[in-house]
């Protein structure tokens, strides 16, 4: 793509490029390239209309906090206060093993049993051994 710059833009580079084009191929490329330009520029309004838009709603805003006495650091405030959703608390741990290496495995007894766990039972003991 940056080969195709380099000869858009360079006048000898263009003009040695298109020289096998007949005028009216020329003009084609003109046309399409003229088109182009125009969406661009549309494109570039509307967004600076949008910007403009979007600058007067937040002078208007701005008048109207100010004519009720209310500042930004008031809405900060107010959004401080909301409570935050907690997530449910943790389940208390119901069974604990330590293995051969001391190391302590706890369960809730949710879910899937632990391997150390199942292979403590398959080896004789029982769950109730495990509960705290």
């Amino acid at each position: 793509m940056s080969e195709f710059l380099d000869i858009l833009t360079h006048g000898r580079r263009l003009q040695g490029a298109t020289k096998e084009l007949s005028i009216k191929e020329l003009e084609s490329v003109q046309d399409k390239l003229a088109n182009i330009i125009e969406k661009r520029k549309e494109k570039a309004q509307e967004e600076e209309k949008a910007e403009q838009e979007k600058l007067a709603k937040i002078a208007e805003i701005q008048k109207q906090m100010q004519e009720a006495g209310v500042n930004v650091d008031d809405l900060k405030s107010l959004s401080a206060e909301v409570p935050k959703k907690t997530t449910g608390k943790k389940r208390p741990v119901k069974y604990q093993l330590t293995d051969k290496e001391g190391k302590t495995h706890p369960w809730t007894g949710i879910g899937r049993m632990p391997k150390v766990f199942k292979d403590a039972i398959e080896n004789g003991k029982k769950l109730e051994d495990f509960s705290i």
